[in-house]
This record gives structure tokens, sequence and C-alpha cells, in this order.
């Protein structure tokens, strides 16, 4: 049988406040609600730094917002800090390392002195949690002297290998993939164009516990996936996916050894699916009418190995479900709660074990919501930051 979700029957909003001076605000630096599938929304978007702390980012106006815990565990928050950056597009990818360094990539477009269009990627690192980001550094793009084929690059996505090294992926302008590594020592490798064509939205990527990187993009009619079988090893076209997907509703999460599990939505109803290799077709989830891609966390609810789903739900509102992993059968009960939010929810286990759940206000605030300390997966009435 699929987890119950404990409901609440009142909810209540109580903002939280850490006495003493408040950290600077810009006064229109709002999260970004994509005004159309251009501009996905950024995902995995709360991270728990090597502190214990959590960390929430938003992409605001030319910037990014960022909210972190005053202790592990909270329930305080300092933010949001707004940390400007001209021209960037309102949406960048997040990739978090073992060494708890978390990395930006983000796209940036700005008119030239004869009123051009010049587009090229860019990317910061932040160390620890609550400290300054780095200055953000130009990666180019793989049309350094050609901005009519710059300007069509996709979004980007990123991960962080085994061995430290970032990674980030877009959708070339043919309409493929295209992926560039860096060094340990901090330079970047070449652009390596994985082929591919009609790919739509940001590509999917993600590693299993053994550092092992699949890519996954979304075309009309299937799933294109690259896999590598050695790490720092070329990729390879894997086989396809043969189903009608939401371009820009892909993630995936590591659910068994060596083995990684996608959750797209699919395309004629909008309900979330779950594949992995060895499936014959997707499991459907239920999730019908929500929006973007899904929040996903793997972690033990008690004493089961547990997969909990975060989505946006129909009425806008964040919605929680979650199975026993690798179960698809046993079905997932979808929970709406709190008040509606843009972009997509996040998820994390904070300092203390317990399961966080964050959205964003329309008026720019962080809602946080945890989990009770009680049996299955209840949580605690929502506060806004």
């Amino acid at each position: 049988m699929a987890l119950r979700l404990v409901r609440r029957a009142k909810q209540r909003t109580d903002r939280a406040r850490r006495p003493g001076k408040q950290p600077r605000r810009a006064p229109d630096a709002t999260p970004s609600l994509p005004a159309d599938p251009a501009l996905p929304p950024t995902t995995g978007w709360l991270l728990r730094g090597k502190d214990g702390r959590l960390t929430a980012y938003a992409p605001g106006d030319q910037g990014i917002l960022r909210w972190t815990e005053t202790r592990p565990g909270g329930p305080e928050w300092d933010g949001p800090t707004f940390f400007p950056v001209p021209d960037l597009l309102p949406h960048f990818a997040l990739a978090q390392g073992a060494d708890g360094y978390v990395h930006l990539a983000g796209t940036l477009r700005r008119r030239n002195a004869n009123g051009e269009s010049v587009t090229e990627m860019a990317t910061t690192m932040q160390y620890q949690s609550g400290r300054p980001m780095r200055q953000w550094h130009s990666m180019g793009t793989p049309y350094p002297t050609d901005r009519e084929r710059a300007g069509r690059i996709g979004f980007p996505s990123s991960l962080v290998d085994p061995r430290g090294a970032l990674h980030v992926f877009i959708r070339n302008a043919e309409g493929g993939v295209t992926h560039r590594p860096q060094s340990l020592n901090g330079r970047w490798g070449s652009w390596a164009d994985l082929k591919g064509g009609d790919v739509r939205g940001v590509p999917a990527v993600a590693t299993t516990d053994a550092g092992l990187t699949e890519v996954v993009a979304v075309t009309e009619t299937s799933v294109l996936r690259w896999v590598h079988d050695a790490l720092g090893a070329p990729f390879e076209r894997a086989d396809d996916v043969v189903v009608a997907v939401v371009p820009g509703s892909v993630s995936s999460e590591r659910t068994g050894r060596g083995r990684l599990t996608h959750f797209w939505r699919e395309a004629a109803t909008g309900t979330v699916q779950a594949w992995r290799e060895g499936m014959d077709e997707p499991a459907a989830l239920g999730g019908t009418g929500g929006w973007g891609p899904l929040a996903l966390l793997r972690t033990p609810v008690d004493g089961q190995d547990c997969t909990i789903m975060a989505q946006r739900g129909p009425d806008g509102r964040p919605a929680l479900a979650a199975y026993p992993t690798e179960n698809e059968s046993a079905g997932a009960e979808w929970t709406s709660s709190g008040e509606p939010c843009v972009g997509v929810p996040a998820l994390a286990v904070d300092g203390n074990g317990r399961v966080v759940l964050t959205a964003l206000g329309a008026d720019g605030t962080l809602r946080v919501t945890r989990q009770k300390a009680e049996s299955g997966l209840a949580m605690e009435p929502w506060t806004t930051v």
C-alpha cells in the first residue's frame, strides 16, 4: 500500500524571524515564475552544507536570492540575501559535491555596443553555508564566433562527479546535447557534442552511487539517454524510451545499487511516471494536473526505504507523496498543503534528520514545513521566512 501522508485539519502561517538585524534585500528581487516553457524552473534548490545547515536558492531579477538556516535543523533562517548578477536569465543549475561546495551555472545575455545580443554561459561557487559566492566566470558557448547560434542554446544542467569535477550540459543550437567538463584544477575541457536531435527543455543529469552519470533529454516522441561505463569515459547513446513526455519535467533519483529512476510527466495527461533500466514501460504515480519537474528525496520513513516526491499541484499549491522505493505498484497518495507557490518545491533532510519541504511565494518569501516527530510523513504547519 502507498504510504499515508497525514493531513492537517488547519493550516496556519507564521513568520520566522531572527532577532536583530535582517540581511539586506533588494527591493524588487523576488523569485521569478517563468513566463513560458523556454524559462524552466530551477530544481534541486534546497541543499545541506557540510555544517548541517540548509540553504535555499532562487532566481531573482538579474541575480540570486539565498536563505540559510542559522543553525542545523532551524527553525530560524537568515535572508533573503540578494546577489546581483547582471544579465543573468532567470534560471540556473545547482550542483553540490561531496565536499559540500555548491556550484551554480547560468546563462548571461546582454547587448553589446552595437546592440547585438551576446549569450554566454557562466559559473560560480559557494564554499560554505552562509558565505559569499565567488565571482562569476565565463565558460563561453560551443559557438564562440557565431552569436546567432550561441543565442539558440538551451539552459544548463550540471553535476559534480565523485572526483569533485563540475560538468555542464546544454541543449545545443542543432537540437542535440552538448557537454563540457571542468578538470580538478579548474580548467575547462572542450565542448563535446553528444549528438541527438529535436531535444526540448533542459537535459536532466544524475549520477549513480558508483559515480556514473546518465543524461536524459526529451523529444516530441521519446526520451533520449546517454551513459558512460567509467568515470571520465566518453558518453554513448543508450536505448531510447519511447514515450511522449512534457519537456522540462524530468528529474532523477538514486533508487538502488547502480540504478537511477527517472520521473517525468506523461505528455497527454500530465500524470507523473517513473521509469528505470529494465522496466518494460513507465509506471504511473498520479499527480495529474501538476506542473514542472518533481522534487525527489530518497530517505527512510518509519524504517522503510522510501522515495518522496513533491510537485506544484493543479491548484498551484505544493503537493507531497511517497511510496516504498522501486515499488511503484504500491501507488502514491498526493496531499496538497500551504499556499500557492511559484516555480517548483524542493526537498531535503535537515541536520536533525527531518524531511524539509520548501516552496517560494509570489511575494518573494521562502515557505518551510518540516517533518513532525511522529510516525508517517506528517508535516508541521508552514512557516514563512
